[in-house]
């Protein structure tokens, strides 16, 4: 192996930051488990983990070096992925005291259901999009990685992801009774709105 365990441990920490700021997983998640508990969540969380593998595959194998070549591209792809949380954002806060429906696309009832959800928001996630295409690079030496380097990189993006998804997936489960109250789902909401309107806001200032 060529990268160092001083470099998986930063890059554990990055997961986790990347873990811990709302996305689209985030939302449809909380969706799922707040209709379905954790047995509606947990496939969702289990199809997440095939763009957490994809996506650094996708990096590793020569993405990277094109979105390297091309500036103008990876602005276009950080207005774009801002855009995406501010409307995101927007929509949860306008609409904070909507209760969740159970037949909509992200909860609707079934493994299959919750698989297919998890795949689709992880694969369309631009928070996931540019973490690999553009933080990824810069943990590791992409030109020089072995294929022990990849299967440690490609576990490492699966396993701290899916830990904390299923986490979330049985708190969120467990507390469900209070959580779809309307005023808690209204305040969860709001919280939820903000996040992402400052998390599109930080990834367009920064």
């Amino acid at each position: 192996m060529t990268v160092t365990l001083v470099q998986m441990a930063l890059y554990a920490g990055a997961l986790v930051i990347l873990w811990v700021t709302p996305g689209p997983v985030f939302v449809a998640l909380t969706a799922r488990a707040l209709t379905g508990g954790f047995a509606s969540a947990w496939p969702l969380a289990v199809g997440v983990t095939i763009g957490d593998v994809v996506w650094p595959l996708v990096a590793i194998f020569g993405l990277t070096a094109m979105v390297g070549d091309h500036a103008a591209l990876m602005g276009i792809l950080r207005w774009v992925a801002a855009a995406i949380f501010l409307v995101m954002g927007a929509g949860l806060l306008a609409h904070a005291g909507r209760p969740i429906g159970t037949d909509g696309r992200l909860t609707r009832p079934g493994r299959w259901a919750g698989f297919s959800a998890g795949v689709a928001a992880i694969l369309g996630n631009p928070k996931a999009i540019l973490f690999y295409m553009g933080v990824l690079p810069g943990f590791f030496d992409l030109t020089r990685v072995t294929g022990p380097d990849i299967v440690a990189i490609c576990g490492l993006s699966m396993a701290i992801p899916l830990a904390g998804n299923l986490v979330m997936a049985a708190t969120v489960a467990r507390l469900r009774a209070r959580l779809t109250s309307p005023a808690v789902l209204w305040r969860v909401n709001l919280v939820a709105g903000g996040l992402l309107v400052a998390v599109g806001a930080a990834i367009a200032v920064l």
